[in-house]
């Protein structure tokens, strides 16, 4: 391994994961569920925000849509 490198000769590449970054959100979730997600991100060993990421992802992939049925103003 050499003591110095020398990169003022390298050419610029653009970052193959640009596109697969995340973006910081702020959110509000109710207690329990920061509660449930971390749970079971540590049964699993992984960081809660990551697994909260993975089910979102889940969502997206099978297309799943949120069905809310609003009280009726009878």
């Amino acid at each position: 391994m050499k003591a110095e490198y020398d990169f003022s000769k390298m050419k610029a590449r653009s970052n193959p994961y640009a596109s697969k970054l995340k973006k910081p959100v702020t959110i509000r979730l109710s207690e329990d569920v920061v509660e449930y997600f971390k749970s079971m991100a540590d049964e699993a060993g992984v960081p809660y925000q990551s697994l909260i990421n993975l089910y979102l992802r889940d969502c997206l992939a099978q297309n799943r849509r949120v069905q809310i049925k609003w009280p009726s103003a009878a």
